[in-house]
């Protein structure tokens, strides 16, 4: 049996998904400030004390609601910097999993492709694909398989802001390292970004072809 601890602690759960569920556009973006603030940095265990064993229940709101709504950017940074408190928990292994279920990746590569979004939107994107990058060889295949490179590789190319540039670098040459399959395909990547408007872009892809070489 439950405590009544247990029991209150699942009422105010459902209450908050009951809340999320009924709640439009400006109510959301209020809950995803709140949830950001208190949560940013929490290990998975601490999310789960925080959603009474439930925080995938939530996590399921935030992907599915990303999935309908990021092409017309909806409180898009909100929503990547939420799932990005889930994939980055300490521990949170199952988040990444359950994210990457949905199509996570192919969503946050598509937002690098959209000339309407926002440039920190999809610098947001960018390190949400850091950190599927970051858990292993296998992650780093689905980000090539996705066609990542070259998306990455034109974002490298075509972004005005210094800060997204550096951001697309350091993630190809992740891509480039411990990733044996793809690595002629980050190598090409990158040559391809050379002949580009940008001298900053042309910089960055010469310093990762030279630690690549």
């Amino acid at each position: 049996m439950t405590s009544v601890k247990e029991q209150e602690a699942i009422r105010k759960l459902m209450i908050f998904l009951q809340e999320w569920d009924s709640a439009h556009k400006v109510a959301r973006s209020c809950i995803l400030d709140n949830f950001i603030k208190s949560n940013d940095g929490k290990t998975e265990p601490e999310l789960e004390l925080e959603f009474s064993q439930g925080a995938s229940l939530f996590l399921a709101r935030l992907t599915a609601w990303l999935r309908m709504t990021y092409t017309y950017s909806t409180c898009l940074n909100r929503l990547l910097k939420s799932v990005g408190i889930f994939l980055s928990a300490a521990s949170g292994r199952r988040y990444l999993t359950e994210f990457l279920e949905i199509g996570g990746v192919s969503i946050l590569l598509e937002i690098l492709g959209l000339n309407h979004l926002k440039e920190e939107d999809k610098r947001e994107s960018v390190k949400l694909l850091q950190l599927v990058a970051d858990a292993g060889r296998k992650y780093k295949e689905l980000i090539c398989e996705s066609y990542g490179v070259r998306s990455l590789a034109e974002f490298l190319a075509t972004s005005k802001s210094a800060e997204a540039q550096e951001d697309a670098q350091v993630l190809l040459d992740s891509l480039g390292r411990g990733n044996p399959k793809y690595q002629n395909q980050v190598y090409k990547g990158l040559i391809a970004v050379l002949p580009c408007a940008s001298p900053r872009a042309q910089q960055l892809a010469l310093q990762t072809l030279r630690v690549m070489q």
